[in-house]
């Protein structure tokens, strides 16, 4: 019987979703992108190769499984070009396994114009953090009715038609309330064009393929990009993304029924990071030597993969994960970077907060409320051996085994996976999300 898997982050973000997508499509048929832009970045290392992907599923990487990008996703089909060229080059087959939904709004040169001429104009801690890509102002399209969409590549004339009547609109933000300077169509056409060349062949009714898939017995992986606490309805608004990151996403965002979603995974880091600005209960310092938020950073690697910005770092908030499992549903938890704890003496894990001389238990709503939060840590110890590689479950010190113990309890979600490294095989498996 067919059975089907979504992947999810449960923090901001960067929780390494590309590499347990990647480890999961194993047992999978297709992977699905059900949500967000190219402003997401999963990592993969496959042997001696590293890719980083932001538009095609993580699952390319494995031959003979398909992918799918939904119609939830905005989509920049220039960078989707460069990114299979760059697939390609690094000698993985593409075209005859990527399908694209034809109801997908595209980003074109105008949004990413205007998104970055918005965050240019926001001040100190108004500032959002955006990635300057177009992501928001895809979505706003879409929701006002205006978008063009994958379809309309079908037919030159209505593209045209449709392309020029949203310019009108988005140069007189651009000229006279952002003072930013406007866009030509022309600065664009003939690559939008070529671009279009490549993806026209991949368009298929993903929907129904899904459908099909299932039918046939076969098993489906739905990837999800950013995190809970990004989600536009549940995350930190306003310093959220543009899309609906959730679980349930996934339905509306790849044209399959919720019935048909049977298992969630929720992918967390041992600790906490964030990118850009918003409200961060148990940040640390991340700047002085020898601190565990230096160390976090530092041996966490904890760049952005889209932007390159440092990422901040903090203990791992137990009541922000706890409102992200009971949002998205999840089935069973995987841990990634437990390695970056090693060597510390002490770890911290956030069980609440206090907000004006009461306590609070779960993470509340809004990033006003959420930067009025005092956490409440619980002090347990660290381990001075190393986790990392690790494969089974006893190979870990008795001080890492109480300390995910701990969150298991706290969450009531067990720990079902275990990342131990980048590498496939760097895997501690408790119980397999597709039952295999």
């Amino acid at each position: 019987m067919a059975k089907n898997v979504v992947v999810v982050g449960t923090q901001w973000g960067d929780e390494g979703k590309g590499k347990i997508v990647d480890w999961l499509t194993d047992s999978a048929h297709g992977v699905v992108r059900f949500q967000g832009g190219h402003n997401a970045g999963h990592t993969l290392v496959i042997g001696d190769q590293t890719f980083k992907l932001n538009l095609v599923p993580s699952g390319i990487v494995r031959p003979n499984v398909a992918c799918f990008i939904g119609n939830g996703v905005v989509l920049d089909i220039h960078h989707l070009c460069e990114e299979i060229a760059t697939l390609e080059a690094g000698g993985i087959e593409v075209r005859s396994r990527l399908k694209v939904s034809p109801g997908c709004p595209l980003i074109l040169p105008y949004h990413v114009a205007l998104d970055r001429a918005r965050e240019a104009a926001r001040t100190g801690n108004s500032k959002i953090g955006t990635t300057g890509k177009g992501i928001g102002p895809a979505y706003e399209d879409k929701v006002a009715r205006r978008a063009v969409r994958v379809y309309d590549l079908f037919d030159p004339v209505r593209l045209r038609d449709r392309i020029e009547a949203n310019l009108a609109l988005v140069n007189h933000l651009l000229t006279t309330v952002l003072d930013a300077e406007p866009v030509t169509l022309e600065s664009f056409w003939e690559q939008l064009l070529a671009d279009a060349e490549t993806v026209k062949p991949l368009v298929a009714d993903v929907s129904a393929e899904l459908y099909r898939i299932n039918k046939a017995g076969g098993n489906l992986l739905f990837e999800g990009a950013q995190g809970t606490l990004l989600d536009i309805d549940h995350g930190t608004y306003p310093f959220v993304t543009s899309s609906n990151c959730v679980a349930g996403a996934a339905a509306a965002g790849a044209g399959v029924g919720p019935g048909r979603l049977h298992y969630v995974l929720g992918i967390t880091k041992a600790y906490c990071t964030r990118v850009g600005g918003g409200p961060f209960p148990t940040e640390l310092d991340i700047e002085t030597e020898g601190t565990p938020g230096w160390q976090m950073s530092t041996k966490g690697r904890e760049f952005g993969t889209v932007t390159g910005r440092k990422r901040r770092c903090g203990w791992l908030d137990l009541a922000a994960l706890k409102r992200s499992l009971i949002i998205n549903g999840v089935t069973g938890l995987c841990i990634t970077k437990l390695d970056v704890l090693d060597g510390l003496k002490e770890l911290k894990l956030c069980v609440g907060y206090e907000i004006d001389g009461k306590r609070v238990d779960l993470l509340p709503m809004g990033a006003d409320e959420v930067a009025r939060c005092r956490p409440i840590y619980e002090s347990w110890s660290g381990w001075q051996a190393s986790t990392y590689g690790a494969k089974r479950w006893e190979e870990l010190p008795a001080a890492a085994r109480a300390y995910l113990h701990r969150i298991e309890e706290f969450c009531e979600v067990p720990i079902d996976v275990i990342s131990t490294g980048p590498e496939r095989s760097e895997t501690i498996l408790r119980q397999h999300p597709f039952g295999a």
